[in-house]
């Protein structure tokens, strides 16, 4: 054994054994339980950031422990590698999308096997191959007969740099999620999956996911919006046509003053045929942000149309407006307005001088100023007639039964969900498998004939999809007929959907799915994923689940049992101002920095020596240059020691902050660690641990080995709380390096302690403890070693330590046998020098014992 430990001679060595003996390979084995455990495979993007190193650490750490568990374990990797960032590194690189993303595979792998992750490389998957894309565009075939998939025009979210629709959960802010372009509205054809057919499953279904945090399924919950609440038809003034609104709040049906349509609503094409006032503001609205959260802050904005419904109960005609506010393809794309009660009625009620009429008073029977806002809480009805009283139940029901009975409305559950827009309009995606005949039908692409292959070899020219500028592409037949290919292709979310699936049978090519496979593997045990994908990827990825189980290719009806979110990796940022007044980021590993006496930044410096601003800690980014390259990382420090910082600095669902001084200091401890054991392997134990004949220094020594087994078991298998165990991990090292070597009693002791240290480590630095294992004497593998034991007698304490106070003050402490008695306690404490002195010449009035935590004397 060297004496200098050495992770850059010690981890390719180790890489290279588990790849020539494929350790990490998983085959079906019914013997064992399976545990399956997955992270959200990357984007190839060229390099690994340290949220991709934070990710797959976690679920190394979770894969290898319970491995030692004896469980059969499947851990596999992949790529996202379709997308629209590669068409425009493409085009930036002047290459081809798909060339750019193979080679940007190549290197990322290389940079995971570099970081010691246990995968199982033979089940890699990119989903930009035909092999994997075939099988989802068959799929969507088998949805499209189901019924389950449908074309329609129909008002969308439009990034008009990326000339794609984006999905409403793809619209941050009004925003790209993307590029940060703002988003219009636009109308244009495109196909849909019914994710809504499934709204109250994918609902009812979040409260069996108890492992799954809290914060996830309120946000699915919130997303989905499960309301109940009335469909009403509103006969228009001198016209044959009607208005349905949809509505949760029936209870205020009475104070409806006027109607807001969408800008894309049939009436609103209607009433601006004559009026070009309208049709200009009509298409003002189109532009309008589209996102549900910002409808709610936008300026609002409106029209009438000149048009009038009539109230179903009172038969008063009340204006029909076109307002921003309302969205085309949330519910009717109509909504009942009633100022009083709702705040954004109010707001525009107030702006064009409409009537604000109150139905609601509060419970408690105060009065409200209508003139300053809206009352939006549940009262009792007043000013609405026969329903006067009643209170929101009352009224609710009573309300929907009157109008039920005119055939004017109807009960109704909405959610807000809206089925799954999944055309997108640029290249490099899987072409979406239906043809378009010369009478202008409709059919899905036969199995025969797919895949659909997408052309790889293409030119870039960043304004238009190769395959749309390509009429010849698109040129097919079907039963001899001339037919055209789709030319839109699929929105990547549909790939990373089902994934997980296909890495149970990834080589299986007679079908989507080896069912025998999928049902073995799934569901995942455990997921590893960012928060950030809530509402979009994790709620598509358990939409799907429910599309498979259907199509009968698995039995579960959840994809993960249970859910971990990572927090994300932050870094301190710097940067200097130029004399064009430009912020110029600079890489705090090119910065200098000093610090005051409790660690803090007062000053930073870069190569040049030009002072900069510190502008705190934020999220790893390419904008503000604060990216650390974990290739650099490991060449600096070691695999072993990036992952144990990372584990190590904050707890997983938390954010972490890099600091290169923790780096450093994992650094230091793995070396105390190899030191500690480079000095017991220069005269190792000779005989077995023999407890019966341990000193009272020895057992106390063991009982912490145990004791710290005990806390780290639980608290990577249960609590994966990972912080924590390392942090006791490393109170256990910080023993064992005082503790003597002399006798063979204490070599055994520490070899005990040794191995345990080494087993207990091993998922989180792999491979530090595959070679401290060899070197302590072991003949087998540790990646096949079972996970350490805690000997229950072994953290049993032989003796106590009691405090002992005289009239509430400290003034002894005594040891006492693990059994002792109260009054054994008692007379231990009587026997002690300095309590017996300060009893002296007093009486005893009360003893207070707490079993062998303290014994208080009250004497005078």
């Amino acid at each position: 054994m060297q004496q200098q430990y050495n992770p850059s001679e010690i981890e390719p060595r180790v890489q290279q054994f588990w790849a020539e003996n494929k350790v990490f390979k998983a085959i079906k084995d019914t013997s064992k339980p399976k545990y399956y455990c997955l992270s959200m495979f990357p984007y190839p993007s060229g390099r690994l950031h340290m949220g991709h190193v934070r990710n797959y650490t976690i679920g190394d750490v979770i894969s290898r422990y319970q491995r030692m568990q004896g469980k059969n374990v499947l851990q596999p990797m992949g790529w996202d590698s379709f997308g629209l960032p590669a068409e425009g590194a493409a085009v930036k690189n002047k290459t081809a999308p798909a060339k750019w993303t193979y080679e940007n595979i190549a290197y990322m792998k290389k940079q995971l096997q570099a970081l010691g992750f246990g995968f199982d490389w033979d089940r890699e998957i990119a989903t930009c191959k035909p092999d994997y894309y075939k099988w989802e565009q068959w799929f969507f075939t088998e949805l499209y007969k189901k019924g389950l998939v449908y074309k329609k025009t129909s008002t969308v979210n439009w990034c008009p740099n990326d000339e794609t629709v984006l999905a409403n959960e793809q619209v941050h802010e009004g925003y790209c999620w993307r590029c940060d372009t703002p988003v219009e509205q636009k109308e244009i054809p495109q196909w849909f999956i019914k994710i809504t057919d499934y709204a109250e499953q994918l609902l009812g279904d979040l409260d069996r996911l108890p492992n799954w945090p809290d914060k996830v399924k309120a946000m699915q919950r919130n997303w989905i919006g499960r309301s109940e609440g009335v469909e009403i038809t509103f006969d228009l003034q001198d016209s044959q046509e009607k208005l349905s609104v949809y509505t949760t709040r029936p209870d205020t049906f009475l104070g409806v003053s006027y109607v807001a349509v969408a800008a894309a609503h049939p009436l609103a094409t209607l009433a601006a045929e004559n009026n070009p006032a309208l049709t200009q503001f009509i298409q003002e609205c189109k532009n309008t942000k589209v996102a549900e959260a910002d409808v709610a802050t936008l300026e609002k904005k409106g029209m009438a149309t000149g048009l009038y419904a009539i109230h179903p109960l009172t038969k008063q005609a009340v204006p029909i407006w076109v307002a921003n506010f309302v969205l085309m393809h949330y519910g009717t794309g109509a909504v009942m307005a009633v100022p009083a009660h709702d705040e954004r009625d109010f707001e525009f009620a107030q702006k064009y001088d409409l009537p604000i009429k109150q139905v609601i008073a509060p419970l408690d029977g105060s009065t409200w100023d209508f003139s300053e806002k809206a009352f939006t809480e549940h009262g009792k009805l007043v000013n609405s007639g026969e329903f006067d009283g009643l209170d929101f139940d009352g009224a609710f029901n009573a309300i929907a039964d009157k109008l039920t009975a005119l055939g004017v409305g109807k009960r109704q559950v909405n959610f807000r969900l809206r089925d799954w827009g999944v055309s997108r309009q640029r290249y490099w995606g899987a072409p979406i498998p239906m043809l378009t005949l010369e009478n202008g039908d409709v059919v899905p692409v036969p199995l025969q004939d797919l895949p659909i292959v997408l052309p790889e070899d293409v030119v870039m020219d960043g304004v238009k999809s190769p395959i749309k500028a390509d009429p010849n592409w698109a040129k097919t037949s079907y039963n001899g007929q001339p037919a055209l290919k789709e030319t839109d292709t699929f929105d990547t979310f549909m790939e990373s959907s089902w994934y997980y699936a296909r890495y149970a049978s990834p080589h299986y090519h007679q079908g989507m799915l080896d069912s025998d496979e999928a049902n073995y593997w799934l569901p995942v045990d455990q997921y590893i994923g960012g928060i950030e994908h809530a509402t979009m990827h994790l709620l598509y990825f358990r939409f799907f689940h429910k599309l498979l189980r259907d199509a009968g290719f698995v039995s579960s009806d959840e994809p993960a049992d249970k859910l971990l979110c990572q927090g994300m990796v932050l870094a301190d940022a710097f940067y200097y101002t130029s004399p064009t007044n430009e912020r110029i980021w600079v890489s705090p590993t090119e910065v200098t920095l000093e610090r005051d006496e409790k660690g803090r930044i007062v000053k930073a410096f870069d190569k040049e020596g030009r002072e900069l601003v510190h502008s705190g800690m934020t999220k790893m980014s390419k904008s503000k240059n604060n990216g650390i390259d974990p290739q650099e990382m490991v060449e600096k420090y070691g695999a072993d020691t990036v992952r144990l910082f990372m584990m190590f600095a904050s707890p997983a669902e938390m954010t972490l902050e890099w600091q290169e001084s923790g780096v450093e200091g994992a650094k230091r401890f793995l070396g105390r660690l190899w030191n500690l054991a480079y000095e017991y392997q220069q005269n190792p134990a000779k005989t077995a641990l023999d407890p019966t004949t341990l000193s009272a220094d020895q057992k106390a020594l063991r009982r912490e080995v145990h004791k710290t087994i005990a806390k780290v078991s639980d608290d990577i298998g249960r609590r994966q709380t990972f912080n924590t165990a390392i942090a006791a991990i490393m109170e256990l090292m910080n023993k064992l390096t005082k503790a003597p070597l002399d006798g063979e009693q204490d070599k055994a002791v520490m070899a005990e302690a040794l191995n345990a240290v080494v087993r207990m480590l091993y998922p989180i630095t792999p491979h530090i403890c595959f070679e401290l294992w060899q070197h302590l004497g072991n003949q087998d593998n540790i990646d096949f070693a079972p996970w350490v034991q805690a000997d229950e007698k072994a953290m049993v304490e032989d003796e106590k330590l009691v405090v002992v106070q005289v009239n509430g003050k400290v003034r002894g402490k005594v040891t006492v046998p693990a059994d002792a008695t109260e009054e054994q306690v008692k007379n231990t404490a009587l026997a002690d020098e300095n309590v017996a002195r300060h009893l002296d010449g007093l009486n005893i009035i009360k003893v207070i014992y707490i079993p062998f935590k303290m014994l208080s004397f009250v004497a005078k």
